[in-house]
């Protein structure tokens, strides 16, 4: 009897669930099963049959990944085909901080399902350090179709670490980016990856291993009616607070549990979620401090409360620099995130460590995130339309200059925005620099607050119209980093219109041209 053949599709937003997806194929050839790996908007639900594997993120409010987003469109419609032929099985990326934790995931799952696909193994849900589980999910799956492997190859497979190990990173140099005036404190950090063995890409992230706000950790102590002295498993409890655990984001498990300790009703049913818009506005400006306060029947304890946090997680950046300029550091924009809120000063977590707890000559601790859905073209004669306003410019000021030293003889456009030109253009000089020099072929600004009427990058987009879409017509690539609650989705609809209007499309079409765009991996996006 041959093999199975298995058909891998992935929706992937910075790399991670496509990374996966080819691990799942190369374990599957490993076992002598034929595999196949594809983006799910590269699939349609009337020609999937046999084994289908689905590997996906979760983006937004619950949403699928803008790669996957196509697909499910055509799945979850009322004339979706019947899958009664495909065995499936699906597992889901996330963070379960977040409400919507792999609901793309469960979303497919169920679709999958309703549409009478038969499930190999039930789905599989990965939190924020999801390798191990994403590799004992393969495992189960390849056993399913293959057969057991032997034991030790199973062994390695689950404990095959999938993050690097943290590297202690000197912070050579930290300054303010924004001027005097703006809203924002955005700061330009560079760090040292000597000794590291980390050889980044431009395209790639970093994470950074914060500490907690200190004020915080006084705060919940006292709330706690504790010293900070405790043991807590070889340390101290406030060390264990200000750098263990996660106390400025509560976890699912934490706001269910305030729940039942709650006296008021109308708060009890909102802690509930059954409302989710409302839970997610309710708990955004609120932190663990917040919510124990809310607690009194009977009130947490320090160990109860332990018990219900997530581990402190790390933060990603967008590299802001290259390899190629400078291959021993890496560049970070970050913005810095205050706030106040229930009569208490708050802040990023990860932001405010970097411009207030460290400074030049300390450490901080780092990992690797690399992105192989967020290059440069191959080609480097291609021509390159970024879109990054704010601190989304800080991956095409790394692409700018790895193609500046590689001599690529493609084209530049970057269209950057922020709300006052006279504070808020970040790195201004170096692009107008590179604009007056030639590297930098067009480069079109959107100061939102600098005249009556506000003008943002996709304003600039449509202005452009014409001339954006010859450049697609051409064989630009197409380029999107930053925010993806907003910025990220006006992008899209925007460049939607500009190809129907140029192009002379209808709308199903356009849809169809930026799909095609998707699929050649010349639309990329590294939004957060």
């Amino acid at each position: 009897m041959s093999p199975p053949r298995v058909r891998v599709l992935y929706g992937s937003e910075t790399g991670n669930a496509e990374g996966v997806a080819h691990d799942v194929a190369a374990a599957a050839q490993g076992r002598g099963i034929e595999a196949s790996v594809s983006m799910l908007d590269d699939a349609a639900p009337g020609e999937l049959g046999g084994w289908v594997l689905v590997v996906t993120a979760t983006t937004g409010d619950g949403d699928m990944p803008y790669n996957a987003d196509r697909f499910w469109r055509a799945l979850a419609a009322e004339t979706a085909p019947r899958l009664d032929g495909v065995v499936f099985s699906v597992l889901g990326l996330g963070d379960s901080g977040y409400f919507q934790f792999c609901q793309a995931a469960h979303d497919l799952d169920a679709r999958f399902e309703e549409l009478g696909g038969r499930r190999l193994r039930p789905l599989r849900t990965c939190d924020f350090e999801y390798q191990a589980d994403a590799d004992r999910w393969t495992i189960e799956i390849l056993d399913a179709l293959a057969g057991p492997a032997q034991t030790t190859e199973r062994a390695e497979a689950a404990e095959e670490p999938g993050r690097h190990r943290p590297h202690e990173a000197a912070v050579l140099r930290s300054r303010r980016l924004s001027g005097t005036g703006s809203l924002k404190e955005v700061r330009h950090v560079e760090l040292s990856l000597a000794g590291g063995g980390m050889a980044y890409q431009a395209g790639d992230s970093i994470g950074i291993l914060p500490s907690n706000d200190p004020a915080l950790v006084e705060h919940l102590l006292a709330h706690l009616g504790a010293s900070g002295h405790e043991d807590v498993s070889g340390r101290s409890l406030r060390e264990a607070l200000g750098n263990a655990y996660e106390i400025s984001r509560s976890s699912r498990e934490l706001v269910e549990e305030i729940g039942r300790r709650a006296e008021d009703d109308d708060l009890v049913s909102l802690l509930a979620g059954n409302d989710r818009r409302a839970l997610h506005e309710f708990l955004w400006a609120r932190d663990v401090l917040d919510l124990l306060r809310l607690a009194t029947r009977p009130p947490l304890i320090a160990d109860e409360l332990l018990g219900l946090l997530r581990p402190l997680a790390h933060r990603s950046y967008s590299i802001a620099s290259s390899p190629l300029v400078s291959p021993g550091q890496v560049d970070l924009t970050v913005a810095t995130l205050r706030y106040r809120a229930q009569g208490r000063d708050r802040g990023g977590v990860c932001s405010t460590h970097l411009a207030d707890r460290i400074t030049e000559g300390d450490t901080a601790a780092v990992v690797l995130e690399p992105n192989e859905l967020f290059r440069c073209p191959t080609d480097d004669g291609a021509a390159m339309i970024m879109v990054g306003p704010g601190t989304g410019v800080a991956p095409f000021r790394a692409f700018l200059h790895e193609r500046r030293v590689r001599g690529a003889p493609g084209a530049h456009w970057l269209f950057f925005g922020g709300r006052h030109r006279r504070c808020d253009f970040l790195y201004g000089d170096e692009l107008t620099a590179m604009q007056r020099d030639g590297h930098l072929d067009r480069l079109d600004l959107a100061f939102s607050r600098d005249q009556p009427e506000k003008i943002y990058v996709q304003t600039r987009m449509r202005e452009q119209g014409k001339r954006l879409y010859a450049w697609l017509a051409d064989g630009a690539h197409f380029y999107v980093c930053g925010d993806a609650e907003d910025m990220a989705g006006d992008v899209d609809l925007a460049l939607l219109e500009i190809v129907a209007e140029h192009g002379g499309m209808s709308r199903d079409e356009a849809a169809d041209y930026v799909a095609g765009l998707k699929r050649d991996r010349r639309y990329l996006r590294d939004v957060y």
